[in-house]
């Protein structure tokens, strides 16, 4: 749990810990300095000290972070020896990428299935995962006792999902479906429009 966090902060942990895992594993960085990180990310000193003193790791004078203490001390904060079953609705062209993409395993987390409507996919098998009925979707989630859930459904049927995941006891929800979703304090909700990102991006040219 990370609830004392700055939300960006928490956002930028990620990004942390995937660029020191690319760097190579040689003397040369055996330690990596804030500033050293700070430009490699475009983001400022300052802020990277503040944001990578929530894990506890500390660096030092002249020297920087021990490169190996770090990357376990983001692991640990991020909780990513911690395995994480989640499940997805919506088995379309996104939900279908997103079955098949396997990033997820670098963060501890594995998508366990899916469900869909379409009978011709129901049964089958996408992105190496299983296809069930969304009219399990309740049993389903109880079954597998996951608390992660990803939506990639029309817009229309997100909050009705939304509200049967949370039935089901789902606490945390990444949103896909191009609509802003509603949940109780208790359940935390991600919502990605990924053509309104597209098209904020469209604007700055």
């Amino acid at each position: 749990m990370n609830r004392d966090i700055p939300g960006f902060s928490l956002q930028r942990m990620p990004v942390y810990l995937n660029y020191l895992r690319s760097l190579p594993d040689d003397d040369a960085y055996t330690y990596v300095s804030s500033g050293a990180i700070a430009q490699a990310l475009g983001l400022g000193e300052v802020l990277v000290r503040k944001d990578l003193a929530y894990t506890g790791c500390a660096g030092r004078p002249k020297v920087g972070y021990p490169r190996a203490e770090l990357i376990a001390a983001l692991e640990q904060f991020l909780c990513i020896h911690d395995h994480k079953g989640a499940v997805l609705v919506g088995a379309g062209g996104l939900g279908s990428a997103l079955l098949g993409y396997g990033g997820f395993a670098n963060y501890g987390i594995e998508l366990v299935c899916a469900f869909d409507n379409d009978p011709h996919k129901v049964g089958g098998i996408v992105g190496g995962k299983p296809v069930l009925s969304v009219d399990s979707l309740e049993a389903g989630c109880m079954e597998y006792g996951v608390q992660l859930a990803i939506i990639a459904v029309p817009a229309a049927s997100a909050q009705g999902i939304a509200e049967r995941l949370i039935r089901a006891g789902i606490r945390a929800i990444l949103n896909f479906a191009p609509v802003q979703i509603t949940a109780g304090e208790d359940v935390k909700v991600i919502n990605i429009d990924v053509a309104a990102n597209l098209a904020i991006l469209a604007s700055m040219l």
